[in-house]
């Protein structure tokens, strides 16, 4: 009986692996003919890769083996990095007590007073303290922007300064609680809104910054009730200690000293949390100072390159196509991947985290929240896709994982550059393709 039951099993196998070059036969035609349908896709560059993660093969591709701009794609990268590197929680101040004085030091925390991040574990840590404060600023080994970053965009919401020790998420929020009426937190930057010189009042209200102080100018006074939008202030070790001791209304000093061996690290988030409420808005300011964290964790400073370089040696050199990544976020216009590395980033990550729900949790989900909420629509009242956005100027990205109608679980990454077109309408073919792929495997 075992020898017939075994020759059942050994036939059952049989039939699947002769099932899977069939299907992946099926899959190219079907999906071939959409992609020479889409007339969207026909004017620029794009490439798409399709992967069977219980067979573990791919099953389609078109231009999945040439280089793009994968723009916020690449903070699946930083999760990859985050997860290997970072514990559960993330280390939010870094210190030592001295008798009667407590020494600290930044370790990359984005959320310290940030206005919807912040834990307050930090911030109550050091006002209820009562030993003297002594702060020592650490400078990283980069420039606070990274190599291929818009310098034009050095004002936009987007686009925060990179430090060692952020504080209200590096950015100035600027609100109109009535009609003609703008304020700012921190308060210490309301004396330096200034009314644009030869401005008229009539003129449609605008709001920027000088590109290397931190005066901010209004175009009028024509601001009207409900505006809210934040800046980017230009960052520096004396501003950081001004704003810290406004909010604690106690004083700090700012101090060099070399740091000892017995140092304590005082953690303020979840890091898993922390990576959501990266993934989901694309947070470009979170990506990179989860480097930064990765970097103090690992090294002791803040060398994000050195931490791209040895992701690359440790993960990487397995892909199959080389890996370029010059940041964390994807605002470098210099990042390439492939579609198909992608794909293997994202079964890498599906392998390192056994719950499929914990690891759905990171990423938007399609129908239900994040930047693909109004993208897809439920299918059977459910969500089928979680996927990674990435959008730059003439780049449009999506990457992630699939659930199809027969429970087959894939991992896809699609990616578009080179488009002069609305990026909606790319956006468009890529969710008619996406929901296709659900409802007929």
């Amino acid at each position: 009986m075992f020898i017939a039951m075994k020759k059942r099993t050994l036939s059952f196998l049989t039939l699947i692996i002769l099932f899977i070059p069939t299907l992946k036969a099926q899959i190219d035609v079907d999906l071939r003919a959409k992609f020479e349908h889409a007339e969207d896709l026909k004017h620029h560059f794009y490439g798409f890769s399709l992967y069977d993660a219980d067979s573990g093969r791919f099953i389609f591709g078109i231009n999945e083996e040439k280089h793009l701009m994968p723009a916020s794609n690449t903070k699946i990268f930083t999760v990859l990095a985050a997860l290997h590197i970072l514990s559960d929680s993330i280390p939010g101040l870094q210190y030592v007590e001295r008798g009667d004085s407590l020494i600290f030091w930044g370790t990359g925390d984005p959320t310290f007073l940030h206005n919807r991040l912040d834990s307050h574990k930090v911030y109550d840590f050091l006002k209820r303290s009562g030993k003297h404060l002594y702060y020592v600023p650490t400078q990283p080994k980069e420039p606070f922007y990274r190599n291929g970053w818009a310098m034009e965009d050095y004002d936009e919401y987007y686009q925060p300064e990179l430090s060692s020790f952020p504080i209200y998420g590096n950015v100035a929020t600027f609100r109109a609680p009535q009609s003609g009426s703008l304020s700012v937190v921190p308060a210490l930057f309301q004396e330096l809104i200034h009314v644009r010189e030869q401005s008229s009042n009539r003129a449609n209200f605008a709001l920027s910054r000088k590109f290397d102080t931190n005066v901010f100018e209004m175009s009028s006074i024509n601001v009207k009730r409900g505006y809210v939008n934040e800046k980017p202030f230009k960052y520096s070790d004396s501003l950081f200690l001004q704003l810290l001791v406004d909010t604690l209304k106690k004083e700090v000093k700012m101090i060099d000293y070399e740091k000892p061996s017995d140092t304590h690290i005082l953690y303020s988030n979840s890091r898993n949390e922390m990576l959501r409420e990266m993934m989901l808005p694309s947070d470009n300011f979170m990506a990179e100072q989860f480097q930064m964290m990765c970097s103090f964790v690992k090294y002791g400073e803040f060398d994000t390159r050195r931490i791209r370089s040895d992701m690359q040696q440790e993960y990487y050199t397995h892909f199959t196509d080389k890996i370029d990544l010059q940041d964390g976020s994807g605002l470098s216009i210099y990042n390439l991947v492939t579609p198909r590395s992608v794909v293997e980033l994202l079964a890498l990550l599906q392998s390192k985290v056994a719950d499929e729900a914990v690891l759905h949790r990171l990423f938007p989900a399609g129908g239900v929240d994040g930047t693909i909420k109004s993208a897809y629509q439920l299918d059977q009242g459910q969500p089928f896709v979680w996927a990674k956005t990435g959008t730059l100027n003439s780049a449009y990205c999506q990457s992630g994982y699939i659930l199809t109608r027969n429970g087959r679980r894939l991992i896809f990454s699609f990616l578009n550059n080179n488009f002069v077109t609305a990026p909606r309408t790319i956006r468009k073919e890529m969710v008619a393709i996406i929901t296709h792929i659900r409802q007929n495997y």
